[in-house]
């Protein structure tokens, strides 16, 4: 499970996304997300996908082992997916209060459960949102450094620091914990080994 949080993993290539201004891939992800709430006709879900697919294949971001920190290398198995295992509890319980709870035409009933067609069709746009939101934004962490995120924040929201919002700051402490949830996450699993070597649940 540990293995499965790619948050704050670098993925180490020479590719036109990588070398996208971090304030471009920034304001990107930004329209990709709203976009994605804003949008219920099921072709627009498809072009979304389409995009989502092509960008990832323009960025090489297939597949990845051995993390070390905050950089990945390569190997035979597809990586970028394995994120979507740690968000798999959250992803079900939506989908099954959408399908459970939606008033609407039956199309299931068994006892007391009861699924309509509104539930089946909420369920289905629901589910491809969250899992094209998880690919998406984990995108920008696998192509952009810390430094260069902090950076981009820092030119991109420099404008509050007239407001009094300390904006370097902020950006600062993302980069950080962006860079110890990979480290945290390593030792977490040594210590889990540890454990039971030593016969301790």
């Amino acid at each position: 499970m540990l293995k499965d949080i790619t948050i704050g993993q670098y993925y180490k290539e020479d590719s036109l996304i990588h070398r996208l201004d971090p304030r471009v891939k920034l304001f990107a992800v930004l329209i990709y997300v709203i976009t994605l709430f804003m949008h219920k006709a099921p072709a627009t879900y498809v072009m979304s996908l389409l995009f989502l697919i092509i960008t990832i294949k323009i960025s090489k971001v297939l597949a990845v082992t051995n993390k070390s920190c905050t950089e990945v290398t390569k190997t035979s198995s597809s990586y970028i997916l394995r994120g979507l295992k740690a968000i798999a509890v959250i992803l079900l319980f939506s989908v099954m209060i959408n399908m459970l709870f939606i008033p609407g035409k039956p199309v299931i009933q068994f006892w007391i459960i009861s699924i309509s067609a509104e539930g089946i069709r909420t369920t289905i746009y629901l589910g491809s949102r969250l899992i094209m939101l998880v690919l998406g934004t984990s995108l920008l962490t696998f192509t952009t450094t810390p430094n260069e995120l902090t950076d981009g924040l820092d030119k991109s929201l420099g404008f509050l620091n007239k407001v009094g919002v300390p904006v370097h700051e902020i950006a600062m402490m993302m980069s950080i914990a962006l860079r110890f949830i990979p480290i945290l996450t390593e030792e977490l699993e040594k210590i889990m080994k540890a454990q039971t070597a030593r016969g301790i649940d």
